[in-house]
């Protein structure tokens, strides 16, 4: 197996690089007059001359992202169906609109492989310039926002980085008071602070890779919005240079930066028609469900079984999955073309996995808590795995190499945070190769999700000595290892 190789990063002026030249931009500059024009929310980028430069460096008062840090230059990535934008870190990223470019996040949100997401970003982009801001919501224990389009329709939430439960940046009162007073007990130890947005990403990518279908669509984004929760100090920044910029063109321009800089975090495409597991669960217990609907329920239940174990969720209770049950029309149908596509419609019960930002532990839980999966109390953790499953999942993640092929991925995607450690990283993936190790052989047993969960925790590290080839063998390159110390409070 490959050893994990940090890819060189691309140079703004290869040739592979092009710079988008958008019509539609939200700033407007005019050399000639000095004048700039900013639409509201707008993070903007004055090109400047070597005449009127100035020899500062532009960093943002919180301390939450560096900017005009000169990035490495080198070659594209290994990786050529990655596109050169997309394998840029976090702070080259920033550089690539400190280097002259004008605009927003436009150029930071680039998904190529990905038009229709790009898409929704761009509407998003659209509605904030219009003034429309994406709204905080209330619950949890982070800033998280409902992310609107111009008709004011939710089409996301956006969770950034600076505002996660660690994050020092955090708009929630409750969790600094918890943090102040009882330190000890704060966190998780067993996860990677501040790493929430990359863990709804990366839950997201693992979703697509096993078919599951059950995460709704998640990616890294850069937004800007008056709402989000920043320091006095870039607020304060953020006022003064646009009042210069207003009153004093000729000292306006050779500022970097025009307005609130940019925040990173992960956009999660919004569902519609869902309500929280718990609501659905105590309906059925009331109102059996018909068999082929129960089936389909089981079906669905079994896939968000994989998904939180693969990725280790500990944070998966009733309130952070939802159910989406479209009852059938009890109506007859009128021809045998209408039966036809009734047998065919959709299924009747989808699930939905939201909030997987506290997932991909570096451990297992051995301390105070345990974090156990919810839904292993629930009736349907009974059942064994189901033939559908088996078929599903079984041939691919029996298959080493296409578990060597997912940990490259979330390599790729991992490393882009700044405070990226490949030491840690390995250990987060040690912890996921067991849980897969384990997944594997209760399917080939047919055992139940509860059966699952109580078996030995296993950690499956890369051995130093073993094959650097791409064709990977589990006996020769990884060393499995029992993890045998348990939390003080513990329920398994």
């Amino acid at each position: 197996m490959a050893e994990y190789d940090p890819s060189e990063r691309t140079p703004l002026n290869s040739p592979g690089f092009q710079e988008r030249d958008d019509p539609e931009a939200s700033v407007h500059y005019d050399r000639t007059r000095h004048t700039i024009k900013v639409n509201p929310g707008g993070a903007v980028r004055v090109p400047v001359t070597g005449e009127n430069a100035l020899p500062e460096v532009d960093v943002e008062g919180s301390g939450e992202e560096e900017l005009l840090l000169a990035g490495p230059a080198g070659s594209s990535t290994k990786r050529a169906r990655r596109s050169k934008l997309s394998s840029l870190s976090l702070t080259d990223k920033e550089n690539l609109i400190t280097a002259g470019s004008i605009g927003g996040t436009g150029e930071l949100n680039s998904f190529p492989e990905d038009p229709e997401f790009s898409e929704i970003i761009q509407k998003a982009e659209q509605a904030i310039e219009s003034g429309l801001f994406p709204e905080r919501i209330s619950q949890g224990s982070s800033g998280s926002y409902f992310v609107k389009d111009s008709k004011g329709n939710i089409i996301g939430v956006f969770k950034p980085k600076s505002e996660e439960p660690y994050g020092h940046l955090n708009p929630k009162w409750t969790k600094y008071f918890h943090k102040t007073c009882c330190p000890c007990c704060f966190g998780r130890g067993c996860l990677v602070p501040n790493q929430g947005y990359l863990s709804e990403a990366a839950a997201s990518l693992v979703d697509q890779k096993l078919g599951l279908g059950i995460v709704p669509k998640t990616k890294e984004v850069f937004l800007v919005s008056e709402t989000f929760h920043y320091s006095a100090i870039d607020r304060a920044k953020s006022r003064g240079k646009k009042y210069a910029l207003e009153k004093v063109p000729q000292v306006g321009r050779r500022f970097h930066r025009v307005g609130l800089p940019p925040k990173v975090g992960s956009f999660q495409l919004f569902v519609e028609g869902y309500k929280e597991a718990d609501f659905w669960l105590r309906k059925f217990e009331t109102e059996p469900l018909p068999e082929n609907t129960r089936k389909q329920l089981q079906s669905q239940f079994e896939r968000l079984v994989v998904l939180d174990y693969v990725i280790r969720n500990t944070d998966r209770g009733s309130d952070n999955w939802l159910v989406k049950y479209d009852k059938p029309d009890d109506t007859p149908k009128a021809s045998e073309k209408d039966t036809e596509w009734a047998v065919n419609k959709d299924p009747a019960i989808k699930i939905a996995a939201i909030d997987n930002g506290l997932a991909f532990p570096f451990k297992h839980p051995d301390e105070w808590r345990a974090y156990p999966f919810h839904w292993a109390s629930l009736p349907q953790a009974k059942a064994p795995f189901s033939q559908e499953t088996r078929d599903l999942v079984l041939s691919r993640i029996s298959d080493m190499n296409f578990v060597q092929d997912l940990s490259e991925d979330l390599y790729e995607m991992f490393k882009a945070d700044k405070g990226f450690d490949k030491a840690i990283f390995e250990k987060q993936m040690s912890v996921m190769r067991g849980q897969i190790l384990n997944l594997t052989q209760a399917l080939k047993d047919v055992k139940s999700p509860i059966q699952l969960v109580q078996m030995p925790r296993v950690v499956v590290e890369r051995s130093r000595s073993g094959s650097q080839g791409r064709i990977v063998n589990l006996g020769s390159v990884f060393t499995q290892t029992f993890h045998c110390k348990r939390p003080f409070f513990s329920s398994w």
